[in-house]
């Protein structure tokens, strides 16, 4: 067995090479929402890595890092020890913006703070005062399925007194809350959300569609599922909406990594078209983002490929809307200046 198929983040660059098309809608201005660059483990993807995908042909403008639970310091206060990553991922977009690269990476930051942690309030100005003005918040991962060991974060914290302690300094410092959760969880967003309506909430991998567990085998009451979850919590004004992350491991496991060649956009587009359409439909074009969720999806396929179905699938929409979905609605949740 290769290597591709053994390691579920093992990325096999000559195989995703086989297939790399030419971009489609090449001016269409993108900003990548969310990925997970420099990491050390479970892969190495550090800057040059980012640039190398983000300028290999679509007009991405700029790109917003999320935690990915690297560089963090081993020594000092618990609760400042993930202060590491932001100031290791602002080093880096430094460098890039001093050295004039395009597009401008980590324009902004989400970061990892524990809200349940008494000292929250002082790691949230350290963030704040380490990212030189790129932190746009944090993120919670309520990932919860005790028939996954995949992604777990912990039971029932959205709904703790701590963590809504933590939340509520959010929306007085102007951040916002990346949440990664199963859907499953998704209810627990929408109480949040209601609780807090002046917060930012904004989903990830739309809202984590599950097909694992007691989901395995009945895929359609996990899309009923999926889909009633979402309806609820598209009631709440105050929740945006990222579209992507979908092709890996941890949710639905659309995995091309046993064929021959990488999938091309279209492939792509039919597998992920059942999310896209009607999470669009819920929110509409300024309540979603698109993301790469690199280099997590990498494995599965190439950054231009996986663009190019992103563009596909919206091809029924206005100039105005796309511009929303592909830049226009991440430039505002994040506060970005392009």
């Amino acid at each position: 067995m290769s290597e591709r198929l053994r390691d579920p983040m093992f990325v096999d660059e000559e195989w995703l090479a086989a297939r790399v098309e030419e971009p489609v809608d090449p001016d269409l201005p993108i900003v990548d929402a969310h990925h997970h660059a420099f990491w050390n483990a479970p892969m190495r993807y550090r800057i040059e890595d980012l640039l190398a995908d983000v300028e290999a042909g679509h007009e991405v403008r700029a790109t917003v890092f999320v935690e990915g639970g690297e560089m963090h310091r081993t020594h000092g206060p618990e609760h400042l020890r993930t202060l590491g990553e932001t100031e290791f991922v602002n080093g880096m977009a430094a460098v890039a913006a001093a050295g004039r690269v395009r597009p401008q990476i980590c324009a902004g930051i989400v970061g990892l703070v524990d809200l349940t942690a008494a000292a929250a309030e002082e790691a949230l100005a350290a963030h704040v005062a380490a990212a030189g003005g790129r932190f746009r918040g944090i993120r919670a991962n309520a990932c919860w399925n005790d028939q996954s060991t995949a992604n777990q974060g912990m039971a029932g914290l959205l709904g703790r007194a701590d963590f809504r302690a933590g939340y509520a300094l959010l929306g007085k410092l102007g951040l916002t809350c990346d949440v990664v959760c199963f859907h499953p969880q998704l209810a627990d967003v929408a109480d949040l959300a209601g609780a807090f309506p002046d917060t930012v909430i904004v989903l990830d991998h739309f809202g984590g569609p599950l097909a694992v567990g007691r989901y395995a085998d009945r895929p359609a009451e996990a899309m009923a599922d999926w889909l009633a979850g979402m309806r609820l919590l598209s009631r709440h004004e105050n929740v945006v909406v990222k579209l992507g992350g979908l092709t890996n491991p941890y949710f639905q496991d659309i995995d091309f990594r046993g064929d021959d060649e990488p999938p091309g956009s279209d492939r792509l587009a039919a597998a992920l078209r059942p999310f896209v359409g009607p999470t669009i439909d819920l929110f509409g074009p300024d309540r979603c983002m698109f993301e790469s969720n690199f280099p997590v999806d990498k494995p599965t396929a190439g950054y231009v490929n996986l663009w190019n179905a992103f563009k596909k699938l919206t091809t029924d929409f206005g100039r105005g809307e796309r511009e929303a979905l592909f830049s226009g609605t991440a430039t505002r949740v994040y506060g970005l200046i392009l």
